[in-house]
């Protein structure tokens, strides 16, 4: 279950659309203070946010912009205006989509749905995987869950590496033992349980457990 962060002052509206998404399955959190939108967000740390664009006190795109600030998290802009300047200054602003009122609530869901998995499912670049709510930077060796890190050794980045890139499937020992394998040192059966059994550890310490599942007779998987 994924949280939302709704910022709507349409009561009726804000209803409507916290309805929908909860029977979609998504946790909705709302905001009633809309003078510190900022540290709303910073509280909660929704995996996406919706924000209309006339607010009281600051517009949705001043918000925007400070949220961005601080996080890379998806945005959808709700308007009751529908020029294009609205449009591009949503986007310019660091927006990912923007609905224009009236708007149906089957193509917000659907919209929602999509940004949620380009955003979190898996993206790959040459040195950071994005997966879920997790950040591994392979170069640094840093491995990120929410405001919580955790520094790995050489041997856990390749095992992680190669578990997340391959996530859904089973990976063998033998292949996690090739990826381990050096000139310089020979990886046995017992040196890869070894760092396999210190990495889930030190995952379970940021508060993922069961990151690793053993398969049994047949290896490792993340799913």
């Amino acid at each position: 279950m994924k949280d939302i962060l709704l910022i709507e002052d349409d009561i009726d509206l804000s209803k409507e659309i916290s309805i929908s998404l909860v029977k979609w399955g998504f946790k909705v959190i709302l905001i009633n203070d809309f003078s510190n939108i900022l540290s709303e967000y910073m509280i909660n740390k929704p995996a996406l946010v919706i924000i209309d664009v006339n607010l009281p006190f600051y517009d949705g795109f001043y918000w925007c912009e400070k949220i961005r600030s601080v996080s890379k998290v998806p945005i959808i802009f709700l308007s009751s205006r529908d020029s294009n300047m609205d449009l591009i200054m949503g986007i310019n602003n660091g927006g990912d989509d923007y609905l224009t009122k009236p708007f149906s609530i089957e193509v917000l869901i659907t919209k929602i749905n999509a940004i949620l998995r380009r955003a979190y499912d898996y993206v790959n670049t040459d040195n950071i995987i994005y997966y879920n709510d997790i950040i591994f930077d392979i170069e640094k060796g840093i491995f990120k869950y929410g405001e919580k890190q955790i520094e790995l050794t050489k041997n856990e980045i390749r095992i992680l590496t190669l578990l997340i890139r391959e996530r859904g499937k089973i990976v063998s020992r033998e292949n996690l033992m090739l990826s381990l394998w050096n000139d310089d040192e020979f990886v046995n059966d017992n040196s890869l349980t070894v760092n396999i059994t210190r990495l889930r550890n030190k995952i379970k310490e940021i508060g993922i457990s069961d990151f690793i599942k053993t398969k049994k007779g047949a290896g490792y998987m993340v799913e």
